[in-house]
């Protein structure tokens, strides 16, 4: 959740967008099962004044497999998380990170 600081009179946003520990904590939680299957190897996480990234990646020369995205601006409207593919389609997004994140489960990526 973003926070407001009141700055002598006046209220002003703080000057970069995080996430904070219960949303990080359910972010490594997912990391690291599909890091146990293999899956992912690498990750990073990048801070703006707009939105916060979660970057996860095969391994580290490669482009971002998947980003988490926080954008705190879209709080009101369709939800301030999302999961966005490398070619930049959205997969899921909504209010609630938990939900968000169920777009990987084991059952979405099992090979028929």
């Amino acid at each position: 959740m973003t926070r407001i600081v009141r700055i002598g009179n006046g209220y002003k946003q703080p000057s970069q967008v995080s996430f904070d520990r219960r949303e990080l904590s359910l972010i490594l939680n997912v990391y690291g099962q599909m890091v146990a299957k293999g899956d992912w190897k690498d990750y990073a996480i990048g801070f703006g004044a707009d939105k916060c990234v979660f970057s996860v990646f095969r391994q580290a020369s490669e482009h971002a497999l998947y980003r988490i995205e926080k954008i705190p601006a879209l709080r009101n409207r369709q939800g301030q998380f999302s999961v966005v593919a490398p070619g930049g389609l959205i997969l899921k997004r909504g209010h609630d990170l938990a939900q968000v994140l169920r777009v990987f489960d084991k059952a979405r990526f099992r090979a028929v």
